[in-house]
């Protein structure tokens, strides 16, 4: 999942010579993410800690996902209005870089259609505000049926695509790469990264660095050039990659 710096600036100019669409092989300011989703990407239970904890040369970012929000009720208690100052505050010196993922939530309250009308509405408002939005498909939940992962997501992580197409924003499919994984380590290892025992929706430390990093390598990919930015765990990277089983402790 992860390419070296120059790798990332063939791909570029492969882009540019196929008249794709290319990004720079170095950004003009570091990054600044803002986290933004549900629980399974907040403190305490989700993936985001672990991506920052990756972070390095300038590069900075805050975790502000909430547990059980959705991309309605996500906004409210100030955290819209913190993302607006925010994003004012940092944009002269970053790159201020907004994650997106919702559905968990979204999924028990609202229609397909709303989902994708409000995620749409994100990207433009955060590209209004002078942010670049990455919309990032639901973390897989680790429950088997017959041996395999229930894809119980997969028509909210369609959505969430359709969604950033929409946009023209960035997507960074992490249900299908968590879902893959998660098929390939099986079941029972699958539950290691509980938040409790009988908890397969939430990480505890050892899921937060993994799935971390998981999500660091897909975003790498659709931003190679930020790759300076993050400390690089290859063993890792590989063990993930190849579908092998780990504690995070590589």
């Amino acid at each position: 999942m992860r390419f070296s710096s120059i790798a990332s600036c063939l791909t570029a100019v492969a882009g540019l010579v196929n008249g794709g669409p290319v990004t720079p092989c170095k950004p003009t300011k570091p990054p600044y993410f803002l986290l933004v989703g549900d629980s399974t990407v907040a403190v305490d239970g989700g993936w985001g800690d672990g991506f920052l904890s990756y972070l390095q040369d300038g590069g900075e970012g805050e975790n502000r996902a909430k547990s059980g929000a959705t991309t309605v009720t996500w906004k409210s208690d100030g955290r819209w209005d913190w993302l607006v100052e925010t994003i004012g505050s940092v944009k002269d010196d970053y790159e201020p870089i907004v994650t997106i993922q919702f559905g968990h939530n979204d999924q028990k309250v609202m229609t397909l259609d709303e989902f994708r009308v409000n995620m749409v509405g994100y990207a433009d408002d955060i590209k209004a505000l002078g942010g670049t939005p990455i919309f990032i498909s639901s973390l897989t939940r680790r429950t088997f049926k017959d041996g395999k992962v229930v894809q119980n997501l997969k028509e909210w992580r369609d959505e969430a695509l359709v969604a950033a197409e929409a946009a023209g924003v960035q997507f960074v499919d992490l249900n299908m790469a968590s879902t893959t994984y998660v098929d390939a380590i099986g079941a029972e290892n699958a539950q290691y990264y509980n938040w409790e025992p009988s908890d397969r929706t939430h990480l505890n430390p050892a899921g937060e660095i993994v799935f971390g990093r998981m999500t660091l390598d897909l975003v790498l990919e659709v931003r190679p050039d930020l790759d300076r930015y993050f400390e690089a765990n290859e063993a890792l990277s590989e063990k993930i990659e190849n579908g092998e089983f780990t504690t995070g402790e590589e």
